[in-house]
């Protein structure tokens, strides 16, 4: 199924099971977050790289309600694996992005939920459930529920790199050579800031800074993202211009001439 075949009703259906999955790994990663002593086990022999109780149990918690209601659609999910379906689309699940911060009691952290097909994505969710915010996109739809209500999702309208915003989660994104592209476009920036893992990009999308720039990421780390931000107006691709929903390379900005602007210094050869 290609998301063009999707009826509004079809489209409304999806939209009402992204707000349950949002809600059913809502409940799971509260349950858990700010607790005193949350074990985490670390998914690399060497260095740190968090996963707790409640990333595996807001990843079943979604992964059953897709079971029910979804069983002919594939899912890709962090931390349970994959799942072939016969549908032609998949969902992609990230229960916790952004487990440092999680365990750290930030709450930068999100629930990732995105819907794919063949092209890539085209239904999102970031959801912070301590902040209570959902950042939705999709055919039709950019908003951000919320605390103050419902508002639409607009990215800025930013074209200068010296008065732009840019977020990044790791300073020390990447290898040597990816950290100097990303200097590169840094030193060209208003502002730089560091840590804010997925939450990042739904800043992007709500219209607050201009570009995230970050390397090494999974499919299930920026499929959702995409789908947020280019309802929103805005444009993500990998460091070359292409598609960056199987991850790598990101460079996400507020509108395609900031994007340019950006896209240049990153592949700049010193």
């Amino acid at each position: 199924m290609h998301r063009f075949d999707l009826s509004p009703q079809d489209q409304g259906a999806l939209l009402a099971l992204c707000d349950d999955l949002a809600d059913a790994a809502r409940g799971q990663t509260l349950t858990f977050f700010r607790t005193r002593d949350l074990p985490a086990d670390t998914k690399l022999a060497a260095g740190f790289d968090p996963v707790t109780q409640a990333d595996r149990a807001a990843e079943s918690a979604m992964r059953a309600l897709l079971a029910a209601r979804r069983p002919d659609d594939a899912i890709i999910g962090e931390e349970h694996g994959s799942k072939s379906g016969t549908s032609g689309l998949t969902w992609v699940l990230d229960p916790i992005d952004g487990t440092r911060a999680f365990i750290s009691g930030t709450t930068t952290w999100g629930v990732l939920i995105a819907l794919c097909d063949a092209d890539g994505p085209f239904l999102g969710v970031i959801d912070q459930p301590y902040t209570r915010e959902r950042f939705i996109g999709g055919p039709g739809v950019a908003e951000l529920r919320g605390p103050r209500g419902t508002v639409p999702l607009q990215t800025r309208d930013t074209t200068a790199l010296d008065q732009a915003i840019l977020f990044s989660t790791f300073p020390e994104i990447g290898t040597d050579a990816e950290r100097a592209a990303f200097q590169r476009v840094a030193q060209s920036c208003k502002l730089t800031r560091y840590g804010m893992d997925c939450y990042a990009y739904a800043l992007l999308a709500a219209g607050h800074i201009d570009l995230v720039i970050e390397a090494g990421l999974n499919s299930y780390d920026i499929c959702a993202p995409i789908a947020v931000i280019d309802a929103a107006g805005g444009i993500v691709t990998n460091w070359q211009g292409e598609p960056a929903h199987d991850g790598g390379q990101v460079l996400a900005a507020a509108n395609p001439d900031l994007h340019a602007a950006a896209l240049a210094l990153l592949q700049t050869r010193p």
